[in-house]
């Protein structure tokens, strides 16, 4: 599929069915090549379990709100 900067921005909803069904949208400017939207591959929906953060402070004694905290905290203490 090709589409205009002006069909990006008024014909949103048919690039991202063009994206549902597994095709590359070119898109152009002024009637020359600015760039490729292509579909991702794979499974877009990962599970958290999935993720390598996960279960990483299951040693700690901490709660979560207190290990958050400590994330979370300046850089400094003023």
């Amino acid at each position: 599929m090709k589409a205009s900067i002006v069909d990006l921005r008024y014909k949103t909803a048919d690039i991202l069915k063009a994206l549902d069904r597994n095709e590359s949208v070119t898109v152009l400017y002024h009637g020359k090549v600015k760039g490729i939207i292509k579909p991702i591959k794979g499974n877009p929906q990962s599970k958290v379990k999935d993720h390598p953060f996960f279960g990483m402070f299951k040693q700690s004694e901490e709660s979560v709100l207190e290990e958050l905290a400590a994330l979370r905290k300046s850089r400094y203490d003023i």
